[in-house]
């Protein structure tokens, strides 16, 4: 099954990369200043590949952003995961904290870029600051979903035993809660992405981010499509980590779908 999901996957992508030949350098139906040939492309990996291009090459500008995503996404976890399990175990925390969760989650995460500018510089705290709100919000929500769906009879057969909270927590609640966590850092890894993008376009050196604005002055379709194409694999792969994370912690789980 697994096999076939991947011949299906391989069979689009080609079919994809297909037309997009097609469209462009043999009918010439969209033009390069629109979106750029394979040819272009392959010129634009290439000279931010070996000559560079925005300050570095390729994978300076990766690494750096990689940087940025992991200290935010980090971050995140190490405060949004414990504040939901907590606002999931305790109503009175739930009561304390909710309402001003409430107000602060509608408002999106790149409205925080003047503020995090003015607080931190333009260096890359404040681009971490803009990452962690947006991954801040799915690990806060998730981890006290999960909470909240655990069966009761379970937490209270446990009260009923004596069960120290310690062992309540790690030994019930957390493993209890896993699945929605890891849902949860799915979601905030991928706005991790999605926002560091646009925090990379303000004040940047280096970055992805910095490439694909610096070729957008440029009027260089290419380099913006190399751009937009390695956010795409580098998320990619940081999903693919993560899901292996999840697989290893959570095989009973895993088992149980298939």
């Amino acid at each position: 099954m697994a096999a076939r999901r991947t011949w299906i996957g391989l069979t689009t992508l080609a079919a994809l990369a297909a037309t997009w030949f097609m469209l462009t350098s043999v009918t010439g139906m969209v033009s390069g200043a629109r979106f750029p040939s394979p040819a272009e492309f392959q010129q634009a990996l290439g000279q931010i590949w070996s000559r560079g291009y925005a300050g570095g090459h390729l994978l300076q500008h990766a690494i750096q952003s990689l940087k940025l995503v992991a200290m935010g996404f980090a971050v995140a976890i190490l405060t949004g995961v414990p504040l939901g399990l907590w606002m999931g175990w305790s109503r009175r925390v739930e009561a304390a904290v909710n309402p001003v969760f409430l107000i602060i989650r509608p408002i999106p995460p790149l409205a925080w870029i003047p503020l995090a500018i003015l607080w931190l510089g333009l260096g890359d705290s404040a681009k971490i600051m803009v990452i962690w709100f947006a991954a801040f919000v799915p690990s806060v929500i998730n981890s006290f979903a999960g909470v909240r769906n655990i069966d009761r009879p379970i937490l209270e057969a446990a009260r009923m035993l004596g069960t120290p909270r310690w062992r309540m927590i790690t030994e019930i609640i957390v493993p209890a809660a896993a699945p929605m966590i890891f849902t949860g850092l799915r979601l905030s890894l991928q706005a991790s992405w999605t926002t560091l993008v646009a925090a990379e376009l303000v004040g940047a050196l280096a970055g992805i981010g910095f490439v694909l604005n610096m070729a957008q002055q440029d009027l260089y379709p290419g380099m913006i499509l190399v751009g937009m194409v390695t956010v795409g694999l580098l998320g990619w792969a940081t999903t693919a980590l993560l899901a292996r994370a999840e697989r290893r912690a959570l095989a009973w789980n895993v088992a149980a779908r298939d």
